[in-house]
């Protein structure tokens, strides 16, 4: 644990720094041992740990759930079953209520967004330095488990949702639909250019807010972790303070990261019925 300003400032890198396999400056590829090396690596670099965790709580999300199919009864439920078919039974009702159109795809979706999110955001609530210490301790230099606070993974989520609402614009409305909305609303005709900016912005804006709210929240929460950790090599009395003050932070981060979820599964819902919408 770090006492002093250098080392504090030591840990706290070490700990916001992906696990990033690229080219390194010699032109051989490997893993970066430092941020300044992990950006000379440029466009084609990776974030091996975000892929990684992102794609095995997916993959647990899946499991969980086809488990809890399976295993479905009409008799008593278990506890699996009771808490999957309170959550379909939530993201159903949250649909109903936001999206006003036929689609069977956008229910599902719902659900794969609000457990795929919250599962990545959870992570954030393990202890800051166990994962960490024990990549050391196997010989990997960086370790970041919580993929939400990478905003490759945000941004990925939000531009994969915008090319769907891109998608099914131009299918409910056609090109010229979809153009006339952009290019005559909301002022007259003559107006186009300027009307053809300002929804324009409106557009792209969507995806790259829907990024960057998911991630400045959790990369925030992430931060505040990391200085509450700094606490406890400060003395017993930092220590025991460090530790009311996470098992704190932690209750209401429960809150935070079950929030960002529903936010973004929310916001998704918006933006696919807004996509189906035929404005006049």
């Amino acid at each position: 644990m770090a006492t002093e300003s250098h080392s504090s400032g030591e840990y706290i890198k070490h700990h916001l720094q992906n696990l990033t396999y690229g080219q390194l400056p010699d032109g051989t590829w490997g893993f970066a041992h430092g941020a300044a090396e992990a950006k000379s690596m440029g466009f084609w670099a990776i974030n091996v740990d975000s892929m990684l965790f992102s794609i095995g709580l997916g993959l647990l999300f899946l499991l969980l759930f086809r488990m809890a199919a399976k295993k479905a009864t009409t008799g008593t439920p278990s506890g699996l079953q009771n808490f999957v078919e309170w959550i379909i039974e939530f993201i159903d009702g949250s649909v109903r209520g936001s999206f006003s159109h036929q689609n069977a795809m956008v229910a599902p979706l719902a659900l794969t967004v609000f457990m795929w999110v919250f599962l990545m955001n959870l992570m954030d609530l393990f202890p800051v330095d166990w994962f960490p210490y024990a990549a050391t301790l196997s010989g990997v230099p960086h370790l970041k488990i919580v993929p939400s606070t990478d905003p490759n993974v945000t941004f990925g989520l939000s531009l994969s949702i915008f090319f769907l609402v891109l998608y099914y614009s131009v299918k409910m409305k056609g090109a010229g639909g979809f153009f006339s909305e952009l290019a005559f609303q909301p002022f007259p005709k003559f107006l186009f250019p300027v009307n053809l900016l300002l929804e324009g912005v409106g557009l792209i804006a969507k995806p790259i807010s829907l990024a960057l709210r998911l991630f400045g929240n959790m990369y925030a929460g992430e931060m505040i972790f990391i200085l509450i950790a700094l606490m406890f090599g400060g003395g017993w009395v930092l220590a025991v303070f460090g530790g009311a003050l996470q098992w704190a932070w932690a209750v209401f981060h429960i809150l935070i990261i079950t929030l960002q979820a529903f936010i973004f599964m929310t916001l998704t819902i918006v933006y696919l019925d807004m996509a189906h919408a035929e404005h006049h």
